[in-house]
């Protein structure tokens, strides 16, 4: 069975996302324009993201991993206890961060993790995301870059997943009831 018939509707195409990614990549080029930004990408929803975005940034820019989990399991709710489960590499001392994600949310983890790069004494810290949720938002969080809003649905496909699956989908969209049914049904 095809994974695109789970799908119930698609919220963001993927020319749509191309455009967009293109504009935000030019746009980070003009902002650093002289100087060599380093981006982090948060694992592993945002490495589909990433991989374009970099692309087309037309300056040259640092690429850095770091991964964090406040998901669990098929919850498809932040539990808002953040966990680092892999740190960059990179120091980002004196460096001008770009923080690379998927999705904003509630913002717990995002601002937990501005907050955490904030003591390492970077230059600037700045929110590149391809999604945001404002309804859902909890603390604030300022997003310099940001691909598309996003209503309040659980979105997969373009890095995002449901319990590690539709990442590789070329959109973003949203998966029928049933397939949350039977996936809770199977984990029993």
């Amino acid at each position: 069975m095809d994974m695109k018939d789970d799908i119930l509707e698609v919220l963001v195409s993927t020319d749509e996302i191309q455009k967009r990614t293109a504009e935000l990549g030019q746009q980070i080029g003009h902002d650093y324009q002289g100087r060599n930004p380093l981006m982090i990408c948060i694992l592993r929803g945002a490495v589909v993201f990433l991989s374009d975005l970099m692309r087309a940034v037309p300056i040259h820019v640092t690429v850095d991993f770091m991964g964090i989990s406040s998901y669990g399991g098929t919850n498809m709710d932040s539990t808002g206890v953040i966990k680092i489960t892999r740190d960059v590499d990179t120091n980002v001392a004196h460096r001008d961060v770009i923080i690379v994600e998927d999705i904003v949310d509630t913002g717990l983890t995002m601002r937990a993790l501005v907050d955490l790069l904030n003591t390492r004494a970077p230059r600037s810290v700045e929110i590149c995301t391809l999604l945001s949720k404002p309804q859902r938002r909890k603390v604030d969080v300022e997003i310099k870059y940001c691909g598309f809003e996003v209503p309040n649905k659980f979105v997969i496909g373009y890095g995002l997943d449901y319990d590690e699956n539709y990442r590789n989908l070329p959109f973003v969209g949203v998966l029928k009831p049933e397939v949350y049914e039977k996936r809770k049904e199977e984990k029993g």
